[in-house]
This record gives C-alpha cells, sequence and structure tokens, in this order.
C-alpha cells in the first residue's frame, strides 16, 4: 500500500483489497455519475444508489490495480465503508 498515493486497503468479499481515488477513477467517477469535478461528485455522493455505489467502488478497486467487476459481488456495508475509506485517503 502507498499512503502517499492515497491507496488503502479494506476487506472486500473475505478479502484484501487495494482501493485508489487515481484520476483515471475520478473521471470514471465523474462520467459514471453524470457530474463534473469534485464538488459534482461529493454532491451526488451523499444520496448514492446502489447502481452508483457499485460503480464508484469499480473504479476505485481498477484506480488500486484491482479487478472491478469485484464490486458486484460484495456486501453493501463493506462497499459504503470501502469507498469512504478510499476518499478519506484521498484527502490526505
Amino acid at each position: 500500500m502507498n499512503g502517499v498515493r492515497g491507496e488503502t486497503v479494506v476487506v472486500l468479499a473475505g478479502a484484501e483489497r487495494r482501493l485508489c481515488l487515481t484520476l483515471g477513477a475520478l473521471a470514471e467517477i465523474e462520467t459514471g455519475l453524470g457530474v463534473e469535478g469534485l464538488a459534482g461528485v461529493a454532491e451526488r455522493m451523499r444520496a448514492l444508489s446502489a447502481r452508483d455505489l457499485m460503480l464508484v467502488l469499480a473504479a476505485l478497486l481498477r484506480g488500486g490495480g484491482e479487478d472491478g467487476a469485484l464490486a458486484a459481488r460484495v456486501d453493501p456495508r463493506e462497499a459504503a465503508e470501502g469507498v469512504a475509506q478510499a476518499f478519506a485517503a484521498a484527502a490526505g
């Protein structure tokens, strides 16, 4: 794990997985949620649907070098906690 890069390791579906809010992940999240910029992402994150949560988690997984398809198999509570940790790590 590289904390300087904003990476975080979380347990998802019983295994440790690396999440990272890279520029590519952020662009993917913006596009998927139909918003622009961090302010738009932050506003939209206040009320995510299950589909939105899966999209965000998949982008963060790919940003961390993991398989984004794993997002579909993760418990919603684990997903929400992992996403929150990833954004907190990116904020430094």
